[in-house]
């Protein structure tokens, strides 16, 4: 299969979501926009009593509730595009880190044309077939880079966690992105 052709059948967060929408007419009697219309009659609820609600009283799944609260509280506001959604990890005292996250931007980019740079509401993650890399500003002080390198040992730079990422790294200007770190991404980006 081509790589066009493995990217096309991949599942993306939007396509779990259409494929849930799609589901809950069969799953649960409603369409999404039935299930709005149950929510607005019953008054004001939190998202986690929304939930219970819907759980208790109409008999729905735990996923499938979370996917009407959730949509029917994002009624009527535009998601935030991925330029958007970095502005905001970088607004205020981390915006002077930024240079950091640019500079990883430009090095993965250059391993090759299925990079994937995927913007999150708390970090940005760098994919290929899979995640290989995930760049957070956790405070204005350093910018972590979460490496997936399992099986690799760790140092005093490169320190091994747990997560969804195996290593760290902090970074606290774009000057560290040095050879040593390139290299890092290099083989995370190869073993994705």
């Amino acid at each position: 299969m081509s790589q066009d052709g493995a990217r096309a059948t991949r599942s993306t967060p939007e396509s779990q979501f259409q494929t849930m929408v799609d589901n809950l007419p069969a799953k649960t009697g409603k369409s999404l926009e039935e299930w709005f219309q149950v929510l607005d009659t019953a008054g004001t609820l939190s998202h986690g009593e929304a939930m219970t609600y819907l759980k208790s009283e109409h008999g729905m799944t735990h996923g499938f509730a979370n996917l009407v609260v959730s949509r029917f509280r994002a009624r009527g506001q535009e998601a935030p595009n991925d330029e958007q959604l970095v502005a905001a990890q970088y607004s205020g005292a981390r915006a002077a880190l930024r240079p950091i996250l640019d500079r990883i931007v430009a090095v993965v980019e250059g391993f090759g044309e299925d990079v994937e740079i995927a913007p999150k509401k708390t970090g940005v993650s760098l994919r290929r077939s899979k995640q290989f890399a995930l760049v957070e500003v956790p405070s204005a002080a350093r910018v972590a880079l979460g490496l997936n390198l399992r099986g690799m040992p760790g140092t005093d730079r490169l320190r091994e966690v747990t997560g969804m990422c195996t290593h760290r790294v902090n970074l606290v200007s774009a000057d560290g992105v040095d050879p040593e770190v390139v290299g890092w991404l290099r083989e995370a980006y190869g073993r994705a």
